[in-house]
């Protein structure tokens, strides 16, 4: 587990202000993403965690732009590096995505053109974005394979990604997403198809990329226990509002929504064991997407809910410096580990 870190106070590299992300359907809007505000300064790496299906990665292609044009994008701000990106026209989104934003999808081969080699990959994506010749892209992107640990460049930049296992197309689609040296990179479950031992392999080196290179990387994940050990921030999702968000280690010490504590306690561990100290699932399931409630999306599932949580949308409350979580009953100081 990584140990709190002190934020600057410098500008915030991205700042996003009350999001909000809708999806036409035949009964009316389906709302996934829902009054989102979130900051994420340089060199930072944020893990955005919550249940599959909560908007985590709806909420990451609404900042970087590749949601369906039949998708409504509202918000009252989404600044980048001192860009405002609402309402930014296509050519000037490919001028940010690929040169100042980098992705890491989460189907890493799919990502990839089959036909295409991992050098021509490589190559192609310098030269979109850079002043460069074939001759010093080839010889920057061998350094760069070097770099992500994928051994003997030359050999790899002439496969193809159906050769590759899916470790390695993760380390190559890692490489894509720093070849134009970018200030943040966006890591969509970059782990989700890989074992347990490529998972820790991938995140640690997500987090010497952003070391090394000084990256703000904002990683989206559904495996809290894994994410905290190598991010510096973690903010919980749940059905598209944000619930809470802490360094990472006061996470784990002091969880203070009733959700991020049942993300912890239906978390294996060495400590877990059926009869002495078996897990605690979270008991129902998450709302339906779309689904409107008029409290807190997760009173329905919440041992410690009552009719004030069905009456209204909890405002976040500050706990302490950095740690910030929306539950009514931290207003009362009734639950959780800050209460």
């Amino acid at each position: 587990m990584r140990d709190s870190v002190t934020l600057p106070v410098s500008s915030p590299l991205l700042d996003v202000r009350n999001l909000n992300v809708s999806y036409p359907s035949p009964a009316g809007p389906v709302c996934a993403v829902s009054d989102v505000t979130l900051q994420m300064w340089p060199g930072e790496l944020l893990a955005l965690v919550g249940e599959t299906g909560c908007g985590k990665s709806t909420l990451a292609h609404a900042l970087l732009g590749i949601l369906d044009g039949i998708v409504q994008v509202q918000a009252r701000a989404i600044q980048f590096d001192g860009t405002e990106l609402t309402g930014l026209a296509e050519r000037e989104w490919r001028k940010i995505r690929g040169r100042r934003i980098g992705i890491v999808f989460q189907d890493a081969r799919g990502s990839l053109n089959p036909v295409l080699t991992i050098g021509t990959h490589i190559v192609e994506t310098m030269r979109a974005h850079r002043a460069i010749s074939v001759r010093d892209a080839r010889k920057e992107a061998g350094g760069l394979l070097r770099e992500v640990g994928v051994p003997d460049p030359e050999f790899h930049m002439r496969r193809y990604p159906f050769e590759l296992s899916g470790g390695m197309c993760q380390r190559i689609g890692i490489a894509l997403a720093i070849c134009n040296q970018p200030r943040l990179i966006v890591a969509d479950e970059p782990t989700s198809a890989l074992d347990p031992t490529l998972q820790t392999q991938i995140l640690s080196l997500l987090r010497e990329m952003n070391r090394r290179h000084r990256l703000a990387v904002l990683l989206i994940s559904h495996d809290l226990a894994l994410v905290a050990e190598f991010a510096d921030r973690v903010a919980v999702m749940y059905h598209g509002r944000l619930v809470e968000s802490a360094p990472s280690s006061e996470i784990f010490r002091s969880p203070a929504h009733p959700y991020t504590l049942g993300l912890l306690q239906s978390q294996p561990g060495l400590h877990h064991h059926r009869d002495s100290k078996p897990l605690i699932p979270i008991a129902g399931a998450p709302p339906a997407p779309g689904q409107v409630l008029p409290g807190c999306a997760f009173a329905p599932r919440c041992p410690a809910a009552d009719q004030r949580c069905i009456e209204a949308v909890p405002p976040p409350r500050p706990l302490s410096d950095n740690h910030w979580a929306a539950c009514i009953k931290l207003q009362q100081g009734e639950c959780g580990a800050k209460g």
